[in-house]
């Protein structure tokens, strides 16, 4: 039992964001003397979901990843590309693995608190007060991972796309993948003109998860992902016998708006609630990591946790992107297939990660030159 309801750091949501924020500042001496709190109504027991990302050589999470791979292919209706992701490698994890492995190392921290509970209100006071369904308690700071209620009230004032997809992990009887190469995006198989893809990613032989997603501005039927999931698997993979062992399913939003805006001096957003997901691709694994040694160092410095968490070019950009795929929501596939047929890995990823040169910056403008991104570039303007 809770000997106190008053913390130095209260973190409102266990999944990527407040979990990895837990570790880094359970993992750093300076902050061996702050009581922190974690809240949150789920137990994290359930594989909800499977990150990837790239990265060079070993990386902290290299103890629970799933599979890597070394080799990527793409394909559009009239290109098959090859990847070689060196110097970078592309690593999967399966989020309970990763709630787990969390959870374990905090749990080990005599300053860290688990409670389960539901945040019904925060209250931005000189010292916040977070109440939930049956308690109430305080923090010098509190990290909230809720999405504020004005993003869904003034959602149509900005641009959003949505990233929606369901995955099934199957199992073959006989050998059919090969577990050296994954693929990274397939538009073979379409959904009509939008702009709608097949990823691929195989963790032995005979298992895959093979996932079918949508970079659109409104989501489907759940009926509609089994449908083309399951043609892929006929179709594509020319797989006629299998069983699923599991699947996955999610939304995510790849927007411009500015969720950065609703953090205060007492409260910060995190995660997808603090605009950590990149609007134009929805990646957050790395992204997160990255904002997260930000907040750290801010905390270790007194200066304000948000301070410094976003670089406005790469916010234009994506802008841009994200105005050309509302506007020309099937011009998906020429988007990717330039990206990655023009530029190198090294540049495609730097640039993704939002830590590339100004010459490839614009070495990724030129692969993308067309009449769709000048209006875009105009309109964002």
């Amino acid at each position: 039992m809770l000997s106190s309801k008053s913390f130095d750091y209260i973190i409102i949501g266990n999944g990527l964001a407040g979990l990895q924020l837990a570790l880094s500042l359970a993992e750093d001496s300076f902050f061996d003397g702050k009581q922190i709190a974690l809240i949150d109504k789920s137990k994290k027991s359930i594989n909800d979901k499977t990150w990837s990302f790239w990265e060079k050589g070993k990386g902290k999470w290299d103890n629970i990843v799933k599979k890597s791979w070394n080799t990527a292919l793409f394909y559009s209706s009239e290109k098959q590309l090859s990847l070689n992701l060196s110097p970078y490698t592309y690593k999967a994890i399966y989020a309970l693995d990763f709630y787990t492995e969390a959870k374990r190392r905090l749990i080990e921290k005599s300053n860290i608190h688990f409670i389960i509970d539901e945040v019904v209100l925060v209250e931005d006071l000189a010292k916040p007060v977070v109440k939930t369904a049956s308690n109430s308690y305080s923090a010098h700071h509190v990290f909230d991972s809720r999405i504020t209620d004005v993003y869904f009230s003034e959602l149509n004032n900005y641009t959003k796309i949505i990233q929606h997809f369901k995955g099934w992990i199957i199992e073959t009887e006989t050998p059919v993948f090969n577990p050296a190469q994954f693929t990274m995006m397939d538009y073979r198989l379409k959904d009509g003109e939008q702009t709608t893809f097949t990823y691929v990613l195989p963790f032995s032989e005979t298992k895959a998860l093979v996932e079918f997603t949508y970079f659109t501005a409104n989501l489907v039927d759940e009926e509609t992902y089994d449908v083309y999931i399951k043609k892929y698997i006929q179709d594509i993979l020319k797989i006629e016998s299998y069983k699923i062992i599991e699947t996955e399913s999610g939304n995510i939003p790849m927007t411009n708006f500015p969720f950065e805006n609703y953090s205060t001096k007492n409260i910060t957003k995190i995660g997808t609630a603090g605009g950590w997901v990149k609007g134009s691709t929805g990646y957050s694994f790395k992204h997160t990591e990255k904002k997260v040694a930000s907040i750290v160092e801010n905390l270790k410095l007194y200066k304000q946790p948000s301070k410094g968490l976003f670089k406005q070019k790469y916010e234009f950009y994506d802008k841009v992107f994200l105005k050309v795929l509302l506007d020309e929501n099937k011009k998906g596939e020429w988007i990717f297939e330039q990206f990655y047929a023009k530029n190198t890995i090294e540049t495609m990823f730097r640039f993704l990660d939002e830590d590339s040169s100004l010459l490839e910056e614009l070495k990724v403008m030129k692969s993308l030159f067309s009449l769709a991104f000048i209006k875009a570039f105009f309109k964002t303007l």
